[in-house]
């Protein structure tokens, strides 16, 4: 599901911004951009994006402002040791050795102590405070997405349920069908045989046995109502959510392939094309 969440925090002189976005993803596939300093608070940062989501591409942005500002402090000593390292490299290279302050400027700012930011419990407190605001912010998001969502899923599990209710009502009609169907193609072949000729009646009987879809429409009413409860349930949904849909649509193949009916064929369209349309949904949906 998407969502964005934002906060800032004050870390001194400087300001803490942390920002929270996802975007949908059938697992959680989850990165983060984090200062080199607090790479340690890396699992404390998923372990909170976990209780908020479980599923979407979660990226988790921390960003310190005022940094710059900070006045550099080199370590000298360091500085001159690396300079004569290099002179006497050179040196052993037969090469002249003349630095320019570009060089004197590249060695000092990797030497440079003062712009480092805390990494200690205070730090990270205000660091997971301001996460957590975010997080929140992401959550209401992605509630007000899941209140469209349910409103989708619930028209279109009221259009499951009739084209279900259509199969059933037609389904007793089709032996009947059938039979005046083999009649008259026997009436064209010329073979004049009474409706209840025991031949005509087994073959009746044998398809109407075939076609005989009352238990797949038993599980799917059974199904659908599980699925309409599991919309108003707690917790995650998701991938219990596919499991149903999974089973919805194993027992939607079984009535297309064993009815032999046009009107129930086309329900059955209707019904597939209902199905996928809820499963690319419910792949959004924790």
């Amino acid at each position: 599901m998407t969502g964005y969440g934002r906060a800032t925090a004050k870390l001194s002189t400087q300001t803490l911004t942390v920002q929270v976005s996802s975007v949908n993803r059938r697992g959680l596939d989850l990165t983060m951009a984090l200062p080199d300093e607090w790479q340690a608070y890396e699992a404390a940062v998923g372990d909170a994006v976990r209780l908020v989501a479980l599923r979407g591409k979660v990226h988790v942005a921390v960003e310190v402002a005022g940094r710059e500002s900070a006045s550099p402090e080199w370590d000298r000593a360091a500085v001159a040791a690396t300079l004569k390292q290099l002179a006497r490299l050179a040196k052993a290279q037969g090469l002249k050795f003349e630095p320019k302050s570009e060089l004197l400027w590249q060695i000092a700012s990797a030497q440079n102590t003062g712009l480092r930011l805390p990494a200690d419990e205070a730090t990270a407190a205000v660091l997971m405070k301001a996460l957590k605001t975010a997080l929140r912010g992401l959550a209401a998001m992605r509630a007000k997405e899941g209140e469209a969502l349910l409103i989708d899923f619930l028209g279109r599990l009221e259009k499951l349920h009739q084209a279900v209710e259509a199969i059933a009502h037609r389904a007793p009609q089709v032996s009947g069908v059938y039979r005046e169907q083999l009649m008259q193609r026997l009436r064209q072949a010329g073979l004049e045989l009474d409706v209840s000729d025991e031949r005509v009646l087994k073959e009746v009987a044998l398809f109407a046995d075939r076609c005989d879809v009352t238990e797949e429409i038993t599980r799917l009413r059974s199904h659908l109502a599980q699925f309409r409860e599991l919309l108003r349930a707690e917790g995650e949904i998701g991938r219990k959510g596919e499991f149903i849909l999974q089973e919805i649509g194993r027992e939607i193949h079984t009535i297309g392939s064993k009815a032999n009916d046009l009107a129930i064929s086309r329900r059955v369209i209707e019904l597939k094309n209902e199905l996928e349309r809820v499963r690319e949904q419910i792949a959004n949906v924790e």
